[in-house]
């Protein structure tokens, strides 16, 4: 026997999609984002829970816009931090943050000249105890060195600021977690109850098969985004976590209608036969010999799926049905962007999450379209 007809199926699956450059580039995408969401709040520019903290004088800036920020300690800035409680809610702010166009020390105060925004009031000239900023006593030099090396701070703000004066990036990055975690609860949700019914319709056949097959046949009929409204409002509630039961609910039907017809071609072959024979029960035949059979095509649809709940989710948050303010959701993005629409920063807060969204939804049909062919033994190594 020849070491290539020694080698397993997967490998010609892995050859096939590594030779496929489309579908590399969309994977890339796919676990950069990946890493995004996975490290959270420990790599934003603004690390405050939902990446919130919005500075009003700032509304609205264009990207690549720099500031210069007063920050004033907080009563509890001094508690410690928590380190994985970062990661999952992010940080409390410790400053108030004051934007200003310049300032000048004299004496024991600090005098800054506000910052005038073109959406926002200026606010009238400050003058600050040295004391009061720094938060500590001491000589007057010790005391605006300590000012100018940890209380002005410049910040770029590379997407520029919203509508609340909330850094875009921070947002944008953050909304990653939220795509990413309704598509994987949603695909896990669909792909588990459809294979569930779709396994039992199709082994079991008779009357219980029909009645099944009626059920996909309703769901079928009714839109996505009809049949998730229904859910959310059976639920009388709104939310992250029920926009993620929601979309998975109605995303079942695709996974339930192949397996029920790959559980149909596969149920009469010889190693079924056999099993049948031996005594095996029907749920080990199911779940152990046959659904087994089947990765590749469940592979593929929950890639397709994956898509498909990002888009939906959108939709939602669109529609101010799903993820709610002030959590960063792509879709509310969007939404928020739509509303300043004819105003100078309504394009870049339209386009910036609108993009996000088509390039995510992209790289996924790309690696599905890339796994179909990978899964088809006719694809051609070269």
């Amino acid at each position: 026997m020849t070491e290539a007809a020694a080698r397993p199926p997967g490998y010609y699956v892995r050859q096939r999609l590594l030779r496929n450059t489309p579908a590399m580039l969309g994977l890339g995408f796919i676990i950069l984002c990946t890493l995004v969401a996975l490290l959270g709040y420990w790599v934003l520019p603004d690390n405050s829970p939902s990446a919130n903290n919005g500075v009003v004088q700032l509304q609205k800036e264009a990207p690549g816009f720099q500031a210069t920020l007063l920050r004033l300690p907080l009563r509890d800035s001094a508690r410690a931090d928590n380190p994985l409680l970062t990661w999952w809610q992010g940080r409390a702010p410790r400053y108030q943050e004051v934007p200003i166009a310049s300032y000048r020390i004299q004496g024991d105060s600090l005098l800054t000249q506000p910052y005038q925004n073109h959406s926002a009031l200026a606010d009238q000239p400050q003058a600050y105890a040295l004391t009061a900023v720094a938060g500590r006593s001491g000589l007057a030099a010790d005391l605006a060195r300590t000012v100018e090396q940890e209380h002005i701070v410049r910040r770029t703000y590379w997407l520029g600021t919203d509508k609340a004066g909330r850094d875009e990036l921070s947002r944008l990055l953050l909304g990653t977690r939220v795509s990413l975690g309704i598509g994987l609860v949603a695909v896990l949700i669909s792909v588990l109850l459809g294979m569930l019914i779709g396994a039992v319709a199709g082994y079991v056949g008779g009357w219980l098969d029909s009645l099944l097959l009626g059920l996909m046949t309703v769901v079928w009929s009714i839109p996505g985004i009809m049949l998730v409204i229904a859910i959310s409002l059976a639920l009388d509630s709104k939310g992250v976590w029920t926009s993620f039961v929601a979309v998975g609910l109605t995303m079942w039907v695709d996974v339930a209608r192949v397996v029920r017809g790959q559980m149909l071609s596969l149920r009469e072959k010889t190693f079924v036969e056999a099993g049948r024979v031996l005594g095996l029960p029907q749920s080990r035949l199911i779940w152990r010999h046959l659904l087994p059979n089947m990765t590749g095509p469940l592979i593929v649809l929950a890639t397709s799926n994956f898509a498909a709940a990002i888009l939906l989710e959108a939709g939602l948050s669109f529609l101010g049905l799903g993820v709610q303010p002030p959590a960063p959701s792509w879709g509310l993005m969007v939404n928020e962007g739509f509303q300043l629409l004819g105003t100078e920063a309504g394009l870049w807060l339209t386009l910036l999450p609108g993009l996000a969204i088509s390039l995510l939804v992209l790289s996924f049909n790309l690696l599905g379209n890339g796994l179909r062919d990978a899964y088809d033994p006719k694809t051609p190594l070269s």
